[in-house]
């Protein structure tokens, strides 16, 4: 049994092959790889590609998708540890997971941080506690990290480039008026470093690095591709040349849990907006976002509007990742 909840525990090759049985379900996608197996799906957060994502791709395996989402349709959740469960909790998630692992086939995931202790949230305790006591594979559909969008991401510019070892791949920050998670930019550093990219990650000062863990395996993982990993406070040096470039808001962890002080703090730099002239920079790169994106906010309407975006592209590629990596991993 092979958990899917960071990219990685997984090798460029495995990672590689999942892609490449993509594009066959993308040219064939009526297939009944999921025949009788089911998915239970834990939605603790908004979604929008994912739960279609997901629902719509495992109907076209013939599967079935069970969507819950614990508090509204499903009881609350306890996650801690030797607790006396007198507070909103209904049940543990030891119970919830023998359970869900009885009914179904596989256990997918999205949790995202708290946002009020750093240290507590890197844990990543709601989905590592259901893969502790899972019998079944569990999914990561957003957490701390979104590797289901690292798939679709490495996908999309497979279609575009081709090979991808040794392209410039630029991480930028991008202003929101509000701290969001980390997810996908820690999963973008990742994947781009897994597949032989020079890294950049550009941000307005040391306060908006991602955690250590993930600009340590960033520099290890481009070290073993033979490429390079670097950080960036220089927007103009950081775009130039750049073949790709994909953008993302968070939240600086050195003010994490003070809104307050990440708002004040993000409101300094509005100028990090992907605009045309930052564009205009670059190698002719491609540009992506993970979505939902604020126009005029994180990337204009012309960067949007370009031919070059392929942002819409890749949401549309998520279907065709995961398929393929839920009928790897059943």
């Amino acid at each position: 049994m092979k958990n899917f909840i960071t990219t990685q525990n997984w090798s460029r090759s495995e990672l590689q092959d999942i892609v490449d049985f993509a594009i066959e379900l993308k040219n064939n996608p009526y297939q009944p790889l999921l025949k009788n197996k089911s998915i239970a799906m834990l939605f603790f957060n908004p979604s929008l590609r994912t739960k279609t994502s997901f629902e719509v791709g495992i109907s076209e395996l013939s599967g079935t998708a069970v969507v819950l989402q614990p508090g509204k349709d499903a009881w609350p959740i306890e996650f801690q540890e030797n607790i006396v469960m007198d507070g909103d909790a209904e049940e543990h998630v030891k119970e919830v997971a023998q359970v869900l692992s009885s009914y179904c086939d596989c256990i997918a995931i999205r949790a995202f941080p708290h946002f009020k202790d750093w240290d507590h949230d890197r844990t990543d305790s709601v989905i590592n506690s259901f893969a502790k006591y899972s019998s079944v594979p569990v999914v990561n559909m957003e957490t701390i990290e979104h590797p289901c969008q690292e798939l679709a991401h490495i996908l999309t510019l497979q279609e575009h480039f081709g090979d991808l070892q040794g392209k410039e791949y630029l991480l930028t920050w991008t202003y929101h008026p509000k701290p969001l998670n980390t997810a996908v930019a820690n999963s973008s550093l990742l994947i781009a470093s897994k597949f032989g990219m020079n890294v950049k990650l550009l941000c307005p000062s040391e306060d908006y690095h991602l955690d250590d863990r993930y600009l340590k395996a960033a520099k290890e993982n481009c070290a073993s591709e033979g490429a390079s990993f670097d950080i960036s406070y220089d927007i103009d040096s950081a775009y130039s040349n750049a073949d790709i470039v994909y953008a993302k808001s968070w939240g600086c962890l050195s003010h994490y849990g003070k809104i307050d002080e990440q708002i004040a703090n993000n409101n300094q730099f509005k100028h990090f907006i992907v605009d045309e002239s930052k564009m205009a920079l670059t190698n002719k790169a491609v540009f992506s976002h993970c979505l939902p994106l604020r126009r005029n906010v994180k990337a204009t309407d012309g960067v949007m509007n370009a031919d070059y975006c392929i942002a819409v592209k890749e949401a549309g590629n998520r279907k065709h990742v995961q398929k393929s990596m839920l009928s790897k991993i059943l």
